[in-house]
């Protein structure tokens, strides 16, 4: 089993008073001399590869303090996993905890490939874990003392639950901090003084590290679904590296920023005020995105109270959106989802072209929306503005909750009371506890029923069910099938139910995808 281990910086290896980034050979020899026999008493057969030719640009050192790390910094660190990703098993990535949680979210998108669709085209296979510290690993008094392990450190453990998590073969980014294995894309960094410095408040751990490494493989992304889309396969690799190189050409000119609600001074005659202006001014800087970090469920000052349209903010918001920046209605609190339609103080953001981005964490919607709208360009994908928006609000690699689908291999019921949407919110799968699945417009008229008459009583509720035979079943609720799609195939078909489309312009789809032979059965269309 070999692991190659890359260091861009950060606290993990930085020494001194003030701590300073250590060159990545300097560190590659103090982990070879002191630590490498430590690491192979526990995981016997490991092979450890230290990344010494990853130079990041900006540093003298060679690594980076992650408070310095820029969006061409990811596509670095991918373009050098997918150049090497037949030499090692797995990469632990030894990272600076500041920006670690952004990294989290990059690094998936830009070591995959989807079409327009968002169906994965190019798959991660083998594990990458990240994993930094809040102490060094090594101390050295003076630039002439030689290096000794660290007193207190939690590096050293972050370390070993890294390699561990590296040699299992997770096909994803994963974070590992203070004995926690979580979805890259799904952290936050909550605390800056204790060694669990991160938690993931809307989505589960993957795996603990106690006396020894224990998975939930249930959480997991299930990986490629066949050789033909996995980076294992030459030419796939190919083309996600061609990708990943124009991202890293362009990603400079698709700027995102993240802008927090917070209590400033406006009037509402003459419509002004100074969030209003800061709005107004980011055209001029060529942005492209803007994360809104919103109150509560999506709430954001209008600039008037009573009638958002009139609001200087909601004026200033509306001409960003009318010059192509897309806007994003992300929440400041750190756990829970997005609801704006909750509040009337949140409820006007959709008319100025904000999207939702469920449960996504606001530097997941960072990272996420700057890779596709860069994505976007590149000769294989030539998606618009519409298409970005829609694969944003799409769960592609874990990182939100699923809105407007269910998967064969993920999550694949829709439970009594649950519920998917069309992304612009036009119409609405419900599983009804009493009438089973059934489809409905946001006026409340039904576009589509499973069952022509209401089911039995003593049936209900049920579960609807996406198999991973391709067939798409509502059981009753002492599992007898009462309805299916019967497009189940006995040697197996990955599949999705999708709701895509819109009922205002009659192009909303209900189908059953399967995407293990690209195939779609149409349920419902043009309603």
């Amino acid at each position: 089993m070999n692991i190659a281990v890359i260091n861009s910086g950060g606290t993990i290896s930085c020494v001194g008073a003030p701590l300073n980034p250590m060159p990545a050979q300097k560190f590659a020899d103090a982990c070879t001399n002191l630590l490498t026999h430590i690491f192979q008493q526990g995981i016997p057969n490991l092979q450890i590869t230290y990344i010494t030719d990853l130079v990041f640009p900006e540093s003298k050192y060679g690594t980076l303090d992650s408070t310095n790390l820029q969006p061409s910094d990811w596509c670095l660190m991918a373009d050098y996993i997918l150049e090497h990703y037949d030499h090692y098993d797995g990469w632990v990535v030894l990272h600076g905890t500041d920006s670690m949680d952004f990294t989290g979210t990059a690094l998936p998108f830009l070591l995959s490939s989807f079409d327009k669709k968002g169906i994965v085209m190019g798959a991660l296979s083998k594990p990458v874990i990240i994993t930094g510290s809040q102490v060094p690993l090594f101390y050295q008094a003076t630039p002439a003392d030689s290096l000794s392990i660290n007193f207190n450190t939690d590096a050293f453990q972050n370390v070993c639950g890294a390699l561990a998590a590296a040699q299992t073969g997770i096909p994803e980014v994963c974070i590992y901090f203070q004995n926690k294995l979580y979805r890259g894309n799904r952290v936050v960094k909550t605390n800056a003084s204790e060694f669990n410095a991160f938690s993931s408040p809307n989505f589960s751990y993957l795996g603990e590290y106690g006396v020894g490494l224990s998975l939930d493989g249930n959480l997991m992304l299930p990986g490629p679904v066949s050789h033909s889309i996995s980076l294992d396969n030459p030419s796939v690799r190919t083309q996600v590296r061609n990708q990943l190189q124009y991202i890293q050409a362009h990603i400079d000119q698709f700027p995102v920023m993240q802008l927090n609600a917070f209590p400033a001074h406006y009037k509402m005659s003459p419509a002004e005020g100074f969030l209003a202006k800061l709005i107004q001014s980011l055209p001029a800087l060529q942005l492209k995105g803007l994360i809104l970090e919103s109150y509560g469920e999506g709430n954001f000052p209008s600039g008037n109270p009573d009638t958002a349209d009139q609001g200087s903010i909601y004026k200033a918001l509306k001409m960003v959106n009318d010059h192509g920046i897309i806007i994003v209605d992300c929440t400041q609190v750190i756990s829970g989802v997005i609801n704006d339609s909750a509040y009337l103080a949140g409820a006007w953001l959709p008319q100025v072209g904000a999207l939702s981005p469920a449960d996504m964490t606001p530097m997941a919607a960072f990272s996420k929306l700057m890779v596709l709208m860069t994505a976007a360009g590149f000769a294989g994908n030539d998606w618009d503005i519409d298409t970005v928006k829609c694969l944003f609000q799409t769960n592609l690699l874990g990182e939100m909750l699923s809105v407007n689908k269910l998967d064969s291999r993920s999550n694949t019921i829709l439970l009594p009371g649950q519920s998917l949407y069309a992304l612009d919110g036009s119409a609405t799968l419900t599983n009804d506890q009493i009438l089973g699945p059934v489809l409905k417009d946001r006026q409340g008229n039904t576009l589509w029923s499973a069952f022509n008459t209401t089911p039995a009583a003593s049936k209900m509720p049920g579960r609807l069910v996406m198999q991973n035979d391709g067939n798409l079943v509502f059981y009753s609720r002492c599992n007898a099938a009462m309805w299916a799609t019967n497009t189940g195939n006995p040697f197996g078909a990955s599949s999705q139910l999708r709701v895509d489309g819109s009922s205002v312009d009659k192009t909303l789809v209900l189908s059953v995808y399967n995407y293990s032979e690209g195939q779609e059965t149409v349920i419902l269309y043009g309603q």
